[in-house]
């Protein structure tokens, strides 16, 4: 029986459609470490995470047995993407799942700290009436500046623009302004102009450092900054003395360099306790609906893969979907993209006698995948003879 284990306290929907596909479900609530993850992973086909858990080369090295990973998330920075292909480990995430409940979060921030209202909670707590409409404002007829115009930014722009807010955006890739949104040439632009600044950058690498004391320098003064995208990609040292400064009014932070693995550790920030600044924890994506459908997506994407070889929306592998022809015998075939390894592919076949009634072959980067229908059962003579090839990454034959 194939075997998965699912960390990070995932929804149930992400169990329970494994097991109805007859796989052994483990679940843990918590994030491993990497010596954990190696010991856990022993003898276990699909790992499910999110962002807490990182599945290293060296993790991927020692799990032998592992054939794919979901990303129970949007991000897939915690895990070598290019160690898991070059093991024929597929890696599938949720890019769309969670988009509606990051946009109204954001949404739900700008307001509240745009009106003050932490610190009329605050007072309020206290009990301390201090009724007063210095420093609130409306969102309407305010900038918005979006940096990252992916499928949150985009979609955050136009419920931006539906509230009266004008949006300015900048994002390194050339992408379609939506509604009245309007490009920037360049962050300083966006900077320059916008009330409120809002991340929503991916993980790579290059984004490291992104935001630092040069760039809150250069928003308005009494601008607000929100970052729900990555934790490392803000110095927040410098966002501290913008706050104390009183140069940036207000923010809202969901995301941490260093976050604590489990629920109930301990956390600790450089900006817990400033005036009107919003802190969570990394919950951006953490509502109901935003986790029964991750759980849906990314579950679905993994038993297929097990099952029909799809890689459609795999971020690692090429992604092929061949249409299953009834009683066929399937070989998925992750290979070295070099020359030559289609037609061997196809002469070992003939030499065995093995009718091909459909296939379909897509590469990316260094590796390719070939997915092969036969119409007979396969002689184990031929799995043998192409998974000892030394262009060979991961064969597997689906009957």
């Amino acid at each position: 029986m194939l075997r998965a284990l699912l960390l990070e306290n995932l929804h149930p929907q992400a169990k329970s459609i494994l097991e109805d596909a007859g796989f052994e479900v483990t679940t843990r609530t918590g994030a491993l470490d990497e010596s954990e993850l190696v010991e856990a992973l022993q003898g276990v086909h699909l790992l499910g995470i999110r962002s807490k858990t990182h599945v290293s080369a060296a993790v991927l090295e020692q799990a032998p047995d592992l054939v794919a990973i979901g990303a129970y998330c949007i991000g897939t920075n915690q895990i070598d993407l290019a160690a898991a292909a070059s093991r024929g480990v597929a890696t599938f995430n949720a890019p769309f799942s969670n988009t509606r409940s990051v946009v109204e979060l954001a949404i739900s921030e700008i307001i509240a700290l745009t009106r003050r209202l932490t610190e009329f909670d605050r007072s309020m707590h206290d009990g301390v009436w201090n009724k007063s409409a210095t420093g609130a404002h409306e969102v309407r007829g305010r900038t918005l500046g979006i940096v990252g115009y992916g499928n949150i930014g985009t979609q955050l722009s136009v419920l931006a623009e539906n509230l009266g807010m004008s949006v300015v955006f900048y994002d390194t890739s050339e992408k379609l302004a939506l509604g009245n949104a309007r490009r920037a040439a360049s962050l300083d632009e966006v900077l320059e102009v916008a009330d409120i600044v809002t991340l929503h950058v991916d993980g790579r690498g290059g984004n490291a450092g992104l935001f630092g004391a040069k760039q809150f320098a250069a928003m308005r003064p009494g601008a607000v900054f929100l970052n729900l995208s990555r934790g490392f990609v803000v110095d927040y040292s410098a966002l501290r003395d913008a706050v104390v400064s009183g140069h940036i009014s207000g923010a809202a932070v969901d995301v941490f360099p260093v976050e604590p693995k489990r629920k109930g550790d301990p956390f600790d920030s450089e900006l817990r306790g400033l005036p009107n600044v919003i802190l969570t924890p990394h919950t951006g994506g953490s509502t109901e609906e935003a986790q029964e459908a991750i759980g849906q997506f990314v579950s679905n994407k993994l038993r297929d893969y097990l099952t029909t070889g799809s890689t459609t929306l795999s971020v690692n592998l090429p992604n092929v979907a061949l249409d299953r022809r009834p009683d066929a015998h399937r070989l998925a075939y992750l290979h070295r993209n070099v020359p030559g390894v289609l037609a061997a592919v196809n002469a070992t076949l003939a030499e065995h006698g093995v009718n091909i009634e459909g296939q379909l072959l897509s590469t990316r980067g260094e590796i390719g995948y070939v997915v092969t229908d036969a119409g007979a059962a396969v002689d184990p003579a031929v799995v043998e003879a192409l998974a000892s090839r030394p262009e060979s990454v991961r064969l597997r034959l689906l009957t």
